[in-house]
Order: structure tokens, then sequence, then C-alpha cells
């Protein structure tokens, strides 16, 4: 018998018309032999019954808020981890309880500098210890006012939106385009969909970028989806210096983390290109598309 019931871990590529299990990912089990594939789940018959090693994910802005969720869920999954932030302690916090379940390694980097930025690379590209699934998820916020920011955090927040997953990204995708199979997540927001300073610019960045690449490259066996989500509970308005119910949003308007990651990797399983999670902001982000920029960006104002 296995001593380890339910690991849900990413199967990589779909055969045509198989969606998988309910959230598109493969039931795994751990008994004295290795890891052993679920035949009930496992969309490739001819991996029957063959051992398998556990994949792994790589994570940005893994020590607090969705980074520490996605974690927290790829984890249960069973999927090992790699943890990448600038703050060691957070990210050991974070790994700390995950280590009993899978292996985590902690890589301390600033992924605006470019020689720090460099390791992660060097880890998406190692062959010999692949990267299954890549999670761009580092992120900051700024002030919605431009005109008085400095132009200098605005710089680092272009690069840190922008330019780093596009770097991270490539150093993946030549990997799994090799193995013919992988995934990759950019965490964007609703505010790609709506004029929001530049920070919806970058997200809608992001959202282009992601479409683009899914409709290219999971033809080859990799999936790119951009992950929008609305008003989250985490730690990124407090890092602006708004403590909880100073942020200007509608309660409605909030969603949970756990709820956040858990709907946007059953749509990364499923190899969509875009997540909207809940059904609330996907009716949000397709009426703010058809109204006009004046009412739409006034509308991109709510909250901080």
């Amino acid at each position: 018998m296995p001593d380890e019931n339910l690991i849900l871990t990413p199967s990589g590529r779909f055969p045509e018309g198989l969606t998988g299990p309910e959230d598109g990912f493969v039931t795994r089990s751990r008994g004295a032999g290795g890891w052993r594939t679920d035949a009930a789940t496992d969309p490739y018959p001819d991996h029957l019954g063959k051992e398998t090693s556990l994949p792994a994910a790589l994570i940005t802005g893994a020590g607090s808020g969705l980074g520490a969720e996605y974690a927290r869920q790829l984890a249960a999954r069973g999927a090992d981890l790699i943890l990448v932030g600038r703050d060691p302690a957070a990210l050991e916090e974070v790994a700390g309880p995950l280590r009993a379940r899978v292996d985590v390694e902690v890589l301390r980097a600033d992924l605006v500098d470019p020689r720090e930025r460099a390791r992660v690379e060097a880890r998406l590209a190692d062959e010999e210890h692949p990267v299954d699934l890549l999670v761009n998820n580092a992120g900051f916020g700024l002030p919605l006012a431009f005109e008085t920011n400095d132009i200098e955090d605005e710089a680092r927040h272009l690069a840190l939106h922008v330019e780093v997953p596009m770097r991270l990204t490539h150093a993946a995708l030549g990997p799994m385009l090799a193995r013919g199979r992988g995934r990759i997540l950019n965490v964007a927001s609703v505010a790609a969909f709506m004029p929001r300073s530049t920070y919806g610019a970058c997200k809608l960045w992001l959202v282009s970028f992601s479409r683009w690449a899914n409709a290219v490259y999971r033809p080859r066996g990799v999936t790119v989806t951009a992950v929008c989500p609305g008003y989250t509970h985490t730690d990124f308005h407090a890092r602006l210096g708004l403590p909880p119910g100073q942020e200007g949003v509608p309660g409605w308007m909030w969603l949970e983390a756990r709820d956040v990651v858990r709907l946007s990797l059953r749509d990364v399983a499923r190899g969509s290109a875009v997540s909207v999670p809940t059904l609330r902001y996907r009716i949000l982000t397709t009426l703010v598309r058809v109204l006009p920029d004046r009412l739409s960006a006034r509308l991109g104002m709510t909250g901080r």
C-alpha cells in the first residue's frame, strides 16, 4: 500500500479532447519504489505503471501573499518547490511546514538585479533538475498618481512586472519545449482590462504576451496562462502603507487567496490562456471592456 494516498501533480500536455480529472491534475501515490501514477487519472496510457519523478514548481515572490499560497497548494498536490524572493527569512517561514511533504529549495534573489536574476534563470534552465511549472508572481504596487511617483520606482516597477517574467519565461521555455511539456503561470490582474496607471499597463502586457505564447507553444506541449485576480486579501496593500479596512475597496470585491489560487490552478491545468477567478470578476471585466475610457478609468481608481 502507498504511504501517501492522494498526491496531485501537474500532468503536462493532455491529448486532444481529454481534460483529465476535475482539476486537471494527475493523482500519484508514493510507495516503496517511488512515485507511481494512478491509472484512473493518467492521460498517458503508455505511462501507466511506470515509476515517475515528482514535478517541480518555481515560484517567484513566494515569501508571502499569493506566492506563499501557490506554494502551499502545489505542495499539497505533491510538487517539489523552488521558492524565490528577496527575504530569506520569509521564504524559510513558508518552506518549513512544507518540507514534511515535499522537497523545498529556497533561492534568495532580487529579480531586478541582473546578477541575482541570472541565478534564477540558470535554475530554470537546469536540465538535470527540471522545472515543470513556473509561477511568475513577484510584484509590488505604487500609488496611482504617476506624475508624483519617483521615476526610478516606476522603472523598477516596470522591470519587475514586464522584463522579469519575460526573461524567466524565456529561460524556462527552452527546456520545457525540449521535453514537450511544461506550464507557465503569469500572475496579472483584472487591472489589465481597465486603465489603471502603470500597474494596469504592465498587467495588460503580461496578458497579451501570455495569450500569444499560449497560442504558439500549447501545440508543442507548453501552456502559458495569465491569471487575473481581483482585490485579494494578502499583504499587497499593507506594503503600500494601507492597513486592512483603509484600502477603499467595497467588501463584495474582496477575494480570498486560497480561492484565487485554487481556481487559477484549475484553469492552468486546462491550458487556458487567461484565468479570471470568480464569476463576479469575469462579469466585471467583460462589462468594463465596452465602457468609454473616461468611465473605465474612473472605475479603475477604485481602491488604492
